[in-house]
């Protein structure tokens, strides 16, 4: 007689979690009553044990601090510089440079360039440098610095891995003071038991990633997905672990790149790098405004030239406006790279204030360049861009503008004028029209460009058409 055998199966511990902004539930509902999205509750299995394991970093470095609270007064701090990139438009979004410790998101569509950006940093960069790859293998890696012109150097170590305890075994070992990860979304570890990529996953990896550049005083930089919506791939949550996130963005079937600035703990979220990309790879792209404002042969009606301000970087942007008469009911009103509400406003200060019939008129308004403007200084260009194809007059491609415009069509002041003016004149505008109220401490004789004030839009309008 064969005795009865009860075998112990561990029980294995689901938990259901929204792939929008990763929240828990213990089971699947239709509808997150954190973020309110639909249908983004996917289930992982959670490893809970009574002798919870330490992380790998924790595995892998030797000793261990204990936490113990103290007087804000009683903290000291080693006071870290940050190092210079080879990258001037990369340190410039970054606040200045990169600083030791920090972890850096990079984020962006498939084919943008991300890759491409961090293996040029790692190969220009004079510091001893780990680039992780878990998309590609190293000859793939050395394929595509041989593609685009960059010479290996012995300060870059190559390591085409996805696990995370054998990534920080190569950490140890070779003692990298910059760290790179291509992608957080395939790194795993088997504390998790989830596939590479889920919620559980890219938390766990991004928490022990912090607790190793923290610690060591490293800069990890990690490339991210992004989902169909243009948002990051993975928890919500995964954005407040990281010091800066970074955009990048841009048209594949265009040449040129914006690298923003979403969150930085370091520094200013307003600045901006531009790139080239080019067969040889990504190029700075040192005076944007050159790039910005095409070449024309003759001038053209719906064209005007108008003066931004991206974080402490001035540019001069070519707005173009197309106004024709609408061929069905509806007419439409489509705006590349600024704010379609913000048009709609202006179309109706126009159609209010002077009498244009736009109600039956299709309104295009297009940045040059595939650029993503909000700043309100582009109003007053905007307008004389849709009023020149409305009125089929040329504006003369000498002038630019900067200024706000008021739904009472008053000319309002907008910040560092004296930058955008100072642009204007380096790239040698002979006038720029700007609001009355910005003259105020402003000294003219200072500029060798002519500054016309206005406090209507009609006075810019006689100023320029008579």
């Amino acid at each position: 007689m064969i005795p009865n055998i009860r075998i112990a199966v561990a029980k294995v511990k689901t938990t259901f979690y929204c792939q929008n902004c990763g929240a828990q539930s213990p089971k699947w509902i239709g509808k997150c009553p954190s973020c309110d999205s639909w249908n983004t509750y996917v289930e992982e299995v959670v490893q809970k044990t009574s002798d919870q394991k330490k992380n790998s970093w924790d595995v892998l470095k030797s000793g261990s601090k204990q936490s113990v609270s103290r007087p804000l007064q009683e903290v000291q701090y080693d006071e870290h510089d940050r190092f210079q990139s080879s990258d001037n438009e990369l340190d410039r979004v970054l606040g200045g440079g990169i600083v030791p410790g920090s972890l850096i998101l990079i984020g962006g569509e498939p084919g943008i360039g991300k890759s491409t950006l961090m293996l040029q940093l790692a190969l220009n960069l004079n510091r001893k440098l780990l680039y992780v790859s878990g998309e590609e293998s190293e000859g793939q890696i050395k394929m595509r610095a041989d593609r685009i012109g960059l010479k290996p150097n012995n300060q870059c170590f190559i390591l085409a891995e996805t696990s995370l305890p054998l990534i920080f075994q190569q950490l140890v070992t070779i003692d990298p003071a910059v760290v790179v990860i291509d992608s957080i979304q395939t790194i795993y570890t088997d504390e998790i038991e989830s596939a590479a990529g889920s919620i559980s996953q890219v938390r766990e990896c991004t928490g022990q990633l912090i607790k190793f550049a923290k610690e060591s005083g490293k800069p990890v930089f990690l490339v991210g997905h992004i989902t169909k919506e243009g948002t990051l791939a993975g928890p919500k949550v995964l954005e407040h672990m990281v010091d800066t996130v970074l955009q990048f963005e841009g048209d594949r079937h265009l040449t040129y790149r914006i690298l923003r600035t979403t969150k930085n703990r370091f520094g200013s979220t307003s600045e901006l790098g531009i790139y080239e990309m080019l067969g040889s790879g990504l190029r700075e792209v040192s005076n944007p405004s050159e790039i910005l404002i095409s070449q024309k042969d003759e001038p053209i009606s719906g064209v005007t030239i108008g003066a931004s301000i991206e974080g402490n970087r001035p540019l001069l942007i070519e707005l173009q406006a197309l106004v024709s008469p609408a061929t069905f009911g509806t007419p439409q009103r489509t705006a590349t790279g600024f704010d379609t509400k913000r048009l709609n406003m202006l179309l109706a200060v126009l159609e209010k204030r002077y009498g244009l019939k736009l109600s039956s008129q299709d309104v295009f308004l297009n940045i040059a360049g595939g650029i993503k403007i909000n700043d309100p200084a582009l109003d007053l260009a905007i307008c004389l861009a849709i009023f020149s194809s409305y009125e089929e007059i040329e504006i003369p491609s000498d002038v630019c503008f900067a200024a706000e415009i008021g739904l009472g069509s008053e000319v309002r002041a907008v910040n560092r004028i004296e930058n955008r003016i100072s642009e204007a004149e380096k790239l040698g505008f002979s006038k720029i029209f700007v609001s009355k109220y910005n003259l105020k401490g402003l000294k003219t004789s200072d500029y060798n460009i002519e500054i016309v004030d206005a406090s209507k839009l009609n006075q810019v309008f006689g100023n320029l058409f008579g």
